[in-house]
């Protein structure tokens, strides 16, 4: 990995390759959850004595270690230690386990917590460890994998939570003041702080979805910071902390998070319904490449290729066109049809590949209304389409 840049979340994982023994063949891994149990601590089931806050002394401090001290002071009990513990066994009955480890926070007094999906992503027990070492079996309410958010749930039996206050992300500036709190490489309650190094930084995740709008930030963020909150200087969440971009897979100056209005309204959607609802337009496309391009003749070698308008649909309502018993070009075993409309931007952002158009409709509902420009014999004309709900879970 030397010289070259890797995208990466910010979750530690460990796991045991499991070895066919003499001859050194990958044997097939089974889900063993039911092995799991050994895994797990002892769970907290009473309401536990906390120890009142300690004081905040901050004579003979200057201004920078105040706010820093306070920031921490402020928050530390909001947010938690998350473990996602998996077991597996190959064919020969041998198990290992799987441990992840990242960052999450408090959203309510009742136990709702967010993460990163890919912090619990894949868990057989998901635990839960607070400022106090208290520790609480996790369950999980609902994802978005296209955000990468995970609303989980704990019981305290009685016990409430402190959850955080949130700050209007959309009134960050580069160069302002941040806070990562989080648990990087198991050290829990770890407060680093940086600038916001930038604004609306389009990334793709891991999970192949464009985010458009990520915030950049120089904080130290690390392995198992996933999941954890970027904080102002007053202490309110502005972020969730995503990804890190570095050559070596620890930082580098170069972290992500998620901005705070859109983890907040995705946490409040899966805690009511258990699943996110966006707008969608019912047709099938193919992302343009070059050779798809000059193949089909097209000014444009970067677009969704309309392939498909289904019948009675949004996009057949609103007078999208596909290319069906047209001209096709052969790409392996598939007849594309290539003479319909190619959509180059949605709602004002650029489509150049099949995640830059999700990404475009990631922060829709169904009702929107957004403008679909395409190509069409040669000239860009714009659409309005009324969204639907996207099918599927």
């Amino acid at each position: 990995m030397t010289g070259r840049c890797v995208r990466t979340t910010c979750a530690v994982f460990a796991a045991v390759t499991l070895l066919l023994s003499g001859c050194g063949t990958l044997l097939p891994i089974i889900p063993a959850p039911e092995s799991v149990w050994m895994l797990e601590p002892r769970f907290t089931t009473d309401v536990p004595d906390e120890e009142p806050t300690p004081q905040l002394r901050l004579g003979g401090r200057n201004e920078g270690e105040r706010v820093a001290m306070s920031v921490y002071h402020r928050t530390y009990r909001s947010v938690v230690h998350i473990t996602a513990l998996a077991v597996y066994r190959n064919r020969l009955g041998l198990r290992a386990p799987s441990i992840g480890s990242g960052s999450g926070f408090f959203l309510d007094a009742d136990g709702h917590l967010v993460t990163n999906n890919h912090v619990i992503k894949g868990a057989h027990s998901i635990v839960v460890t607070l400022h106090d070492g208290s520790a609480y079996r996790g369950e999980i309410v609902g994802v978005d994998a296209e955000l990468d958010i995970a609303v989980v749930k704990i019981d305290g039996h009685g016990r409430r939570f402190d959850p955080v206050r949130w700050g209007p992300s959309d009134e960050l500036q580069t160069g302002q003041t941040v806070f990562a709190l989080g648990n990087p490489f198991g050290l829990e309650g770890t407060l680093t702080a940086g600038l916001v190094s930038g604004l609306r930084r389009p990334m793709e995740t891991q999970s192949g979805f464009l985010v458009s709008n990520l915030i950049q930030t120089d904080a130290a963020i690390n392995p198992g910071n996933s999941g954890g909150p970027l904080l102002d200087s007053d202490g309110l969440v502005v972020g969730m902390n995503v990804m890190i971009v570095s050559p070596t897979g620890a930082s580098v100056g170069i972290g992500f998070a998620l901005p705070a209005d859109t983890v907040l309204r995705v946490s409040e959607q899966l805690i009511a319904e258990g699943r996110v609802t966006r707008g969608w337009i019912e047709i099938a496309g193919v992302p343009l490449d070059r050779g798809l391009a000059r193949g089909a003749g097209l000014a444009v070698e970067r677009g969704l290729l309309v392939t498909r308008v289904e019948p009675g649909g949004n996009g057949a309502r609103a007078g999208l066109r596909d290319g069906e018993g047209g001209r096709t070009v052969q790409r392996g075993p598939y007849a594309i049809p290539v003479e319909g409309d190619v959509i180059v931007e949605v709602g004002g952002a650029r489509v150049t590949s099949l995640a830059t158009y999700l990404g475009a409709l990631t922060a829709t509902q169904p009702g929107d209304v957004v403008t679909v420009k395409v190509l069409r014999d040669g000239r860009e004309v714009e659409i309005p389409v009324e969204l639907v709900a996207r099918r599927g879970p």
